[in-house]
């Protein structure tokens, strides 16, 4: 356990953003959670965390070390304040009650007690075997998961039978989002979630921190959808262009802060591997004005077992982009990006070449990167085009391991 000075502030500041998330009890997130809270800090401080740093931050990482200031700053502007010195004052500006008084004072005495009473706890619950999960019979508990339609957005029914379990910690992890991590009572037999944005995901049961059952749910998106990426709800539009019309763009450029834009394709292709792909785009950003000049753009490429994440801007924003290959991920704070630095005013022509896991990045066939990642993102389920701002893509091709085309589009 970190034992640093400012650790019990820390732990404030930490319950105060959990609070503001509403994604439940942190001790059941899961990578793909720290993924996507980097991405959430991003979006409201413009400073990028990894998920690396934060699994630190919220001890899921042996670091003995404290936080750096920076790291601070930026929890500290999420949660609500200025920065990690304004936290530090308004915490210390409450003034602790008479009975928090009395317990500074009698602290040594209820240790004791309290260290007395958990032997004995323990010692009863080890008897009653109440909260082993090693000895529950997943023969007996049910789980499953039905979306109510088709398209977006799409509520999904989950039914599961979990009243033999003798637990105060029971979730279904759906996702990353307050509404896809639920937590569940042992008597309980149906809960519903919401999806607003089509992807594949791994539904989890998870008993005292335990995955104990898990299947697979796909929220298909039926062809090309496009969003704008409000929070928490987008607004949807006909992504067949794969580019916004005028109105769109104009209601794009007259957002006073932030807010992108999105193409998604998603759908079972069978038994496509995600490791062993090529993918070829054409594409363009369309509004670079305001909080858009670095022209930041990413393409997605989704598995049923992860996703890659490759990032573009202008050369004088890499600092800001990060890079994701499944396990492995590269901050443009901790690392040279400046491959990946690209004026896409006009089309530029964009390679993705993935074999057994190596791959392989060009620009108008000049290749800019290439590298490789360790654990599998499973069969190819669709990709996925995310612009700051707004763009197009007016050609892409995706072949599979024998060179045959199972996804293309030619946009005028």
């Amino acid at each position: 356990m970190n034992t640093y000075p400012e650790y019990t502030l820390v732990q404030k500041c930490l319950l105060e953003i959990e609070g503001k998330l509403g994604w439940g009890n942190s001790s059941a997130w899961h990578n793909d959670v720290f993924i996507e809270l980097s991405e959430t800090i991003h979006q409201h401080t413009q400073v990028l965390l990894s998920p690396t740093t934060l699994k630190r931050v919220w001890g899921r990482i042996n670091y003995a070390s404290a936080p750096s200031i920076s790291t601070l700053n930026t929890l500290s502007q999420f949660a609500g304040y200025v920065n990690w010195r304004d936290f530090k004052n308004r915490a210390k500006a409450t003034k602790p009650n008479w009975l928090s008084k009395k317990i500074a004072e009698n602290i040594g005495v209820i240790a004791g007690t309290a260290a007395l009473m958990t032997l004995v706890f323990i010692s009863l619950y080890s008897m009653t075997g109440r909260s082993n999960t090693s000895e529950i019979d997943t023969a007996d508990l049910e789980f499953s998961s039905q979306p109510v339609t088709e398209g977006l957005p799409n509520s999904v029914v989950f039914d599961f039978n979990v009243s033999s379990v003798q637990s105060d910690s029971i979730f279904i992890q759906q996702y990353w989002d307050k509404t896809k991590t639920i937590k569940i009572q042992n008597q309980q037999q149906q809960a519903t979630g919401i999806y607003y944005y089509p992807g594949y995901f791994r539904s989890k049961l998870l008993i005292d921190g335990n995955i104990i059952k898990e299947h697979d749910l796909f929220i298909k998106s039926n062809g090309w959808v496009g969003t704008i990426d409000y929070q928490p709800v987008p607004k949807y539009f006909d992504g067949s262009e794969l580019s916004v019309d005028t109105a769109l763009l104009e209601e794009i450029a007259n957002n006073v802060t932030y807010i992108g834009s999105s193409f998604h394709f998603v759908k079972d292709f069978g038994d496509v591997s995600g490791d062993h792909l090529e993918i070829q785009s054409r594409v363009q950003n369309l509004y670079r004005d305001k909080w858009a000049v670095c022209q930041a753009f990413r393409i997605v490429v989704l598995g049923t077992e992860g996703a890659l994440s490759i990032p573009f801007s202008i050369p004088g924003c890499v600092s800001d982009i990060w890079l994701m290959l499944n396990e492995r991920f590269w901050s443009g704070k901790e690392h040279d990006l400046s491959v990946f630095g690209l004026d896409t005013s006009t089309p530029r022509n964009i390679n993705i070449t993935i074999k057994d896991k190596q791959i392989q990045i060009s620009v108008d066939r000049k290749e800019i990167f290439q590298d490789a990642y360790q654990e599998s993102i499973g069969d190819f389920v669709g990709i996925r085009y995310r612009f700051v701002g707004a763009g197009k893509v007016t050609e892409l091709t995706v072949k599979d391991e024998n060179g045959s085309t199972i996804l293309s589009q030619n946009v005028n």
